[in-house]
Order: C-alpha cells, then structure tokens, then sequence
C-alpha cells in the first residue's frame, strides 16, 4: 500500500507538506501543489479519510435517513440530495426507516458512531423526538424534510399537504362526486394530519357534510394485508364515487385491493392521490394527483444542511421552506351527471 512517505520522497518534500496538500491547509506554492497531485496520481496514492477527518474535524460524509424507499417521491427527493451534496464536496450515506421508529432509532444510532457532518431526515413521525433532541445533544446539525415534529425547532422543507389535499377533494366535487372517502396516513405523522384538514376544508368549502366514518388512516408505506381496508370499504353507505389517497403508496394499495375485487377505475370508482408516481407515470399517464417538487425537496435541504454545517458556530434563524404541489389531472376521475 503506498503511503505518505512514500509520496513525499518521490516528489522530495516532507510527508507534512503532503498532508497540507491532501487537506488543503498551510501554505504552499502553486507548483509544490501540482508536483505532489502528480506523484499522488502516479503512484495511485489514496488518503486515510480516517486520518484527515481527524485533521479537519470534518469527514465530509452526510447521512439522508427517509422513511420508504420504494416510495417514488422519497427516490427522487434522494437524487436531488445527492446532487447538491456532491456539488458541495460531500459524499452522502444513506438510510431507510420504513416508517419504523425502531428502526430509526438504529440509524440514528448509526450515524453518532460513523460520526458524519449532518443528517437529512425524513422523521417517521412525532415520536421522532427523542431521536432529534440526540442528534442535537450530541451538537449533530440536521434539516428536516416533508414532516414536521412537535417541540423540535430546526430547518425544514415541507410540501403544503392541506392545499394539495383540498385541491383533490375540490377537483372531485367539479366532476360531480359527493361521496368522497378519504384513505390517510398514521395521524401520528404531520403530513397526514394537514392532509386531513386539506380533505375536510375541501368537503366544507363545497357544501359537503365531514364524515369521519370515510376516513380510513394507515401506514404512509405499503400494506401487507388489505382485508381491513376490504372492510371499511365494504360498510360505508352510501357507496363512495370517489377515494382520495393519502400519498401515491396508499394510492396504490388501493387499486390492488379494486383489482383484486374486479372494481374498475374510473368505471366503477373514482382515484386520486397526493404526490406522483415517480417517472414512470409519463409511460402510461393515469392518476390524478397533488405532485410535489420531490426533487427540489432533496436539493434544497441539502443546501440548508451544508449551510448550516459551514456556518455552525453563527447563531442563524431556523429556516421553513413551504414547496407547494401541483394538481395533475389525467384519466382516473369519471365525470358523473
């Protein structure tokens, strides 16, 4: 393995010169500079990030800890992550909770002991707490994506989740649907609660009675088993003409429980959901829906992130970004008489 000095005698300085050069400190000419890259080329010479993190006290690695991976939404907010990271000079470490506190714990736990610059996270839900006030305890900056946390204040990228909501339930009532149900997310999650609110804004602001026997709420991720939902579908009377989906997973969970029931959309019943279905939704446009800016999600945390981390030592006001979502009309809503 080459080492140190086996470059600083090859390009006859001093192994301290060297490590100015691999961390950028001191100075140095210009073409001392160009002299040791070129040997540390030559001889195929990699730095101990370990060593230099320790010189820097910075190891340039940043963590996204989000909640489902299959999501479409949380796969392009990571693109847009790691694009700003790497313009930044970060490499970024990834996680996924699965919507799993305990599992977010672990992570969590991960990310004190790798000892990274900071973490964008998408918190699985308000008993998150205890999980930021360690990552702040343990003076870790942190940018919060798509959920808020009660009694935690930190920077923040959210996606306006009760306007989107509204915007669906209005949509519907202009193509003539009054018994809307509404599948949601845990209410334990912050989205899903202003998503709730969106619905019941969208239902008052048309004239439409709340019903809370039409709300079914659930995990944001995928469904192992769609026997309660079958259930409640199956009691509401009347019928609903029109389903609106907490987010595009739960949208999807839907139309396979219709199609495992023979229900055709928007034939038989109506479908619309908040975020989209990633790119794939351009091969074979379908669903109607609130489409949040995914990738400007990542992109713009992470620059509050490293923003942040630069500027650790200053006292800088807490940030709160609102993105908000466009409605995307395509096939799955019917137009009743």
């Amino acid at each position: 393995m080459v080492t140190i000095y086996d470059v600083a005698a090859k390009a006859s300085v001093s192994a301290m010169t060297v490590s100015r050069v691999i961390n950028n400190t001191g100075k140095i000419s210009d073409k001392t500079r160009a002299k040791v890259k070129r040997v540390m080329e030559e001889l195929g010479y990699v730095p101990n990030q370990t060593a230099r993190s320790l010189v820097l006290q910075q190891t340039k690695l940043l963590f996204l800890l989000i909640t489902d991976i299959m999501n479409p939404f949380y796969t392009t907010l990571a693109r847009g992550a790691e694009d700003a990271a790497k313009r930044s000079g970060y490499r970024l470490l990834f996680g996924n909770s699965d919507e799993s506190i305990e599992k977010e714990s672990d992570y969590v736990t991960t990310i004190l002991t790798t000892r990274v610059d900071g973490v964008l996270v998408a918190p699985a839900g308000d008993p998150s707490l205890p999980h930021l006030e360690s990552l702040r305890k343990h003076k870790v900056p942190f940018v919060l994506l798509d959920r808020e946390v009660p009694g935690i204040e930190c920077d923040i990228v959210l996606g306006d989740s009760k306007d989107g909501a509204r915007r669906l339930v209005e949509h519907l009532v202009a193509k003539g649907h009054r018994n809307i149900a509404f599948v949601n997310g845990s209410p334990s999650v912050s989205s899903a609660r202003l998503r709730l609110q969106g619905y019941q804004d969208g239902m008052k602001l048309s004239d439409l009675a709340y019903n809370e026997r039409y709300v079914f709420e659930t995990s944001f991720g995928p469904l192992s088993d769609l026997t309660e939902m079958g259930q409640w579908l199956d009691q509401l009377d009347p019928a609903p003409t029109a389903i609106v989906a907490g987010n595009n997973v739960l949208a999807v969970e839907i139309l396979r429980l219709f199609r495992e029931r023979g229900i055709s959309v928007p034939e038989d019943i109506s479908i619309v959901c908040f975020d989209d279905l990633g790119p794939y939704s351009e091969v074979e446009p379908f669903l109607t829906v609130a489409a949040q800016q995914a990738y400007q999600f990542g992109y713009m945390g992470m620059q509050m992130l490293v923003e942040r981390i630069q500027e650790r030592e200053t006292a800088l006001p807490w940030k709160k970004i609102v993105l908000p979502a466009d409605l995307v009309i395509r096939r799955s809503v019917k137009t009743l008489s």
